[in-house]
């Protein structure tokens, strides 16, 4: 069994436990979780706490997709992972139409596709194999225009 610590997200404040992270870190926990919405993002406490800790692995319970590219949150994990020394753990979500539509003001239709070209993009550039081509409904890359 492996035990993992969800300290959730941050609204109009951050206040992360970070006695509570550090006794877990020296304690062997697997895993520090983090979230975002509508306040603070989910890779900033991630790096606080990776410069805080030694162990613990760091998870972004939901990076939301529709904040970023999927070539930034690709970017994102590569360095956050290498400055932690391989403890970072990317987790992704749509978030809901309240988050999409009302703070990022993106479109929320057509969640799974979405997901699933996205998901294989950053796996994509994740993976360094070739060139990043992508040719989706949702995305194209190298973009070709309208």
């Amino acid at each position: 069994m492996r035990l993992g610590l969800n300290i959730g997200y941050s609204g109009a404040r951050i206040d992360l436990p970070l006695d509570m992270i550090q006794e877990a870190d020296r304690l062997g926990y697997y895993a520090v979780w983090t979230a975002e919405a509508y306040g603070s993002d989910c890779i900033t406490p991630l790096a606080w706490i990776g410069a805080l800790t030694e162990n613990i692995k760091l998870g972004s319970s939901i990076m939301q997709m529709p904040a970023r590219s999927p070539a930034m949150t690709a970017m994102t994990a590569i360095t956050l992972d290498q400055l932690s020394g391989g403890r970072f753990l990317l987790g992704l979500g749509l978030s809901g139409p309240q988050v999409v539509e009302g703070w990022h003001g993106r479109p929320y239709g057509k969640p799974l596709g979405k997901t699933r070209e996205y998901v294989q993009i950053v796996r994509q550039i994740l993976a360094r194999e070739a060139p990043l081509v992508h040719d989706g409904l949702h995305y194209q890359i190298p973009y070709r225009g309208p």
